[in-house]
């Protein structure tokens, strides 16, 4: 039964177009072409980019924190409550106003008592803001050095210039050690995001964060199965072009350098817009060098051979990273409206930390200062006084 599953999984009609099959792919006279074997390196290379991460994040991302005087809010801890603790980890984290009135006469504490709290016990199980930014330094590092090596694989081809030469011969197409190297990093990179979601920062766009994540795993990993690499070449750097901006905001806003978040912020924005909603599905310009790229998945190997298996399937899932897009896109546009309305901009998929709302928990943080409502662990400021760079 295995045998046959195997057989019908690797079928040449799934994955090749009509009167090709798995032959004529087989190395020969120093031409090497993409085989679904390659893959498995990605798998020990994820497991080794956790572990540089885990080094990075130690030594290179905690001390420049320091250096950008990245500081932790001081959180007051929730006393112990074997009560409510029980209601917290069983039933949630934000009980309603029965179940308030339920724990309090169960705990002996007073509504209010309650609600606070529940707010401290949640805060607690937030992330610090040292944790978001080594994370975002992390992805950032990554990014930049992708970009620029995706650029260096694919600047010097000539379907980077001319988007039907990318099915020239398909998928008689050798592969050369660049392209080699840029898919197997980049699928262990998302190989390794995903093994590690379950502990990394959780933002409100969590699911669509695990889809993107599945969905690129497997449009990297079929595109490397059907010899779509020059293609997916294109799409992983078009992809990268944009990340590591979005990350380094995310870096100053965390260290409170508000003006230089926002602006790059806005880089941002209109990089993201103009690649992923522009230049992916419909235009003409990454420098005027990269056309119409879904175009170029959708119609061009029409005029090669007839659709197939692959064909669809490929860019069903380019559908689906599109939409995705969109949904990203959305939330972007809604963090430029706040920026251009006079709110300060902010991570709109982060869960912000709750403040301190009672004069008695004022008082027991020790100061009595005034509680003012917080972004990602800083106060904000007013708009005529904001932290300049």
């Amino acid at each position: 039964m295995l045998q046959t599953l195997y057989d019908y999984f690797w079928w040449e009609r799934l994955w090749l177009p009509v009167n090709l099959t798995w032959a004529d792919l087989e190395d020969r006279d120093g031409r090497v072409y993409a085989k679904a074997s390659d893959l498995y390196i990605t798998l020990p290379l994820a497991l080794l980019f956790l572990i540089i991460r885990y080094f990075f994040e130690l030594y290179v991302a905690t001390p420049l924190a320091a250096l950008l005087n990245v500081k932790e809010k001081t959180r007051l801890r929730a006393p112990l409550n074997p009560t409510l603790e029980h209601f917290y980890l069983t039933s949630g984290k934000q009980p309603k106003q029965a179940e308030v009135e339920l724990l309090s006469r169960q705990s002996g504490l007073s509504g209010r008592q309650v609600e606070r709290w529940f707010r401290r016990r949640r805060n607690q199980d937030r992330p610090s803001l040292l944790k978001k930014f080594r994370e975002a330094s992390w992805r950032f590092t990554f990014y930049l050095i992708a970009f620029i090596a995706g650029m260096a694989v694919i600047v010097d081809k000539p379907w980077f210039y001319d988007m039907r030469k990318v099915w020239e011969g398909y998928p008689i197409q050798s592969l050369i050690p660049s392209q080699y190297w840029y898919y197997m990093i980049e699928l262990s990179f998302y190989w390794s995001l995903l093994f590690s979601i379950a502990s990394d920062v959780k933002r409100k766009d969590f699911k669509e964060q695990i889809i993107h994540h599945v969905a690129t795993i497997i449009l990297i990993s079929f595109s490397w199965f059907a010899s779509y690499v020059r293609a997916g070449t294109l799409i992983m750097a078009l992809h990268d072009s944009s990340d590591y901006l979005l990350e380094s905001a995310k870096m100053f806003n965390y260290a409170g350098w508000k003006n230089t978040c926002n602006n790059i912020f806005i880089v941002f924005a209109i990089v993201f817009i103009i690649t992923r909603l522009v230049i992916l599905p419909f235009c003409s310009c990454l420098s005027l060098f990269i056309p119409r790229i879904l175009h170029c998945t959708l119609v061009y190997p029409l005029e090669l051979y007839p659709a197939f298996f692959g064909y669809y399937f490929f860019n069903f899932m380019m559908g689906v990273l599109q939409l995705l897009h969109i949904f990203w896109a959305y939330l972007i546009l809604r963090m430029a409206h706040k920026f251009i309305t006079g709110k300060l901009v902010e991570d709109e998929r982060s869960d912000r930390e709750e403040t301190e709302s009672s004069e008695g928990e004022e008082a027991a943080a020790g100061g009595g200062a005034k509680s003012r409502p917080l972004a990602n662990g800083h106060p904000i400021l007013n708009n005529n006084h904001r932290k300049n760079d």
